[in-house]
C-alpha cells in the first residue's frame, strides 16, 4: 500500500521526526501501535484488559495495561518508552468519559482523542471509508458511516438490557437451556454436560449462582460461547438453535445501521469483528442474512481496531496517510 501525507516544509520535516499513537483499549487485552508520520508502522505492544476503571482494582489495570503496552510498541520502535507523540487516540470498550482524565496523565501528546472501541474498530475495518461493522465479543455492536460522514449504530446497550448476539448472551441462553433440561422441562442438549465438565460443576443450578459471583466476571462468561459451537457441530439442536437466533440478532443490528445511513440498493461493505465469529456456523448463517438485502456484501475487517485508532491519531494531526500496516487475515 502507498502512502501519501499532507506537504510539509523542508525545514519542518528536518528538525525531528513526528511519532503517531493508536491504541485499542478492550475487554479482554490493550494494543498499541506506534506510526511514523508517512504511516509506517514502527512498533507494536500488547498488554491486558483495561476497562471497568470503576471497579475496585480498574485504575490500576488501566495505568498499568497502557503504560505496558505503550512501553513494549516503544521498545519494539526502538525509542524511548517516554516518547512525545505529535497525535494519539484511544479507543476504550466501555466508553472514555470515565478514562480520558487518566489516559491523559500517562501519555505525551500534543494531541489526544479519547473514543469508544467502535469508532475506531470501524475506521480499521473500511480503512477510513464508509462501511459497517458488527462487533461480537463479549458483548455485541453495530456501528457505521456514509460516505457523507453521518455515523449511527445499534445495540451495545449492555449485558442487562441489551448485547443480544454477543457471547455472554448466547453463554447465558445456553445455561438457561441447559437448567431446563436440569429441572425436567426443557428439550434434551450436550450443553449441560459440556458446561458441567468445563467449569467443575455438579449441577447447573450451581454454575448459576458462580456466574453470579466475582470469580466470573462477565467476559470469561462469554468465554464458554465455544462450547455451544462445538455442541452445534456435534449435530446438538438446541445449541445449533442458539448459534442461529445470535446470528439473526447480529444481522438485525447490522440492518438497522444501514437502514439510517445508506439508500435501498446501495453497496455497503459490511464486516463482522470478534470473537463470536470464530463460530463457522454462526458466520455464515450471518452472512447469508445480511446478503440478503441487495448490495450488502459480508467482508473482512481490512485491519484491526488499534489501526484505526492509529489512523484517527492521524486524523486528528491534519494528516491524510493510508496505512502501511498488513491488511487483516
Amino acid at each position: 500500500m502507498t502512502a501519501t501525507s499532507n506537504k510539509k516544509d523542508s525545514s519542518s520535516c528536518s528538525s525531528s521526526p513526528m511519532y503517531f499513537l493508536g491504541i485499542d483499549g478492550g475487554q479482554s487485552s490493550t494494543t498499541a501501535l506506534i506510526g511514523d508520520e508517512a504511516g509506517r508502522l514502527l512498533g507494536r505492544g500488547e498488554a491486558g484488559p483495561c476497562n471497568h476503571v470503576e471497579s475496585e482494582t480498574g485504575k490500576e489495570k488501566l495505568v498499568g495495561a497502557i503504560t505496558q503496552a505503550v512501553a513494549a510498541a516503544a521498545g519494539a520502535a526502538g525509542l524511548a518508552a517516554a516518547v512525545r507523540f505529535a497525535a494519539a487516540c484511544c479507543g476504550m470498550s466501555g466508553g472514555p468519559a470515565d478514562k480520558r482524565d487518566l489516559i491523559a496523565d500517562l501519555l505525551q501528546a500534543e494531541r489526544l482523542e479519547v473514543t469508544d472501541d467502535a469508532q475506531i474498530a470501524l475506521l480499521g475495518a473500511t480503512g477510513g471509508g464508509p462501511g459497517i461493522i458488527v462487533i461480537a465479543g463479549t458483548g455485541s455492536i453495530a456501528h457505521g458511516r456514509n460516505a457523507a460522514g453521518q455515523a449511527a449504530r445499534a445495540g451495545g446497550w449492555g449485558y442487562i438490557f441489551g448485547d443480544e448476539g454477543g457471547g455472554f448472551d448466547l453463554v447465558r441462553q445456553a445455561l438457561r437451556a441447559a437448567l431446563r433440561l436440569e429441572e425436567g422441562w426443557g428439550p434434551p442438549t450436550s450443553l449441560l454436560a459440556l458446561l458441567l465438565a468445563a467449569t467443575g460443576a455438579s449441577k447447573a443450578n450451581q454454575l448459576l449462582h458462580w456466574f453470579y459471583t466475582r470469580d466470573y466476571p462477565r467476559d470469561r462468561v462469554a468465554g464458554y460461547a465455544s462450547l455451544v459451537d462445538q455442541a452445534a457441530h456435534q449435530g446438538d439442536v438446541v445449541a445449533g438453535a442458539l448459534l442461529e437466533q445470535s446470528a439473526q440478532q447480529l444481522a438485525m443490528l447490522a440492518a438497522s445501521v444501514r437502514a439510517q445511513l445508506f439508500q435501498p440498493g446501495e453497496v455497503v461493505r459490511v464486516s463482522p469483528i470478534g470473537g463470536l465469529f470464530g463460530s463457522r456456523l454462526l458466520s455464515e448463517r450471518f452472512r447469508l442474512l445480511v446478503e440478503m438485502e441487495p448490495g450488502a456484501a459480508v467482508s473482512p475487517a481490512r485491519h484491526e481496531p488499534a489501526a484505526g485508532a492509529l489512523l484517527a491519531a492521524y486524523r486528528s494531526a491534519g494528516l491524510s496517510v493510508s496505512l502501511r500496516i498488513p491488511e487483516a487475515a
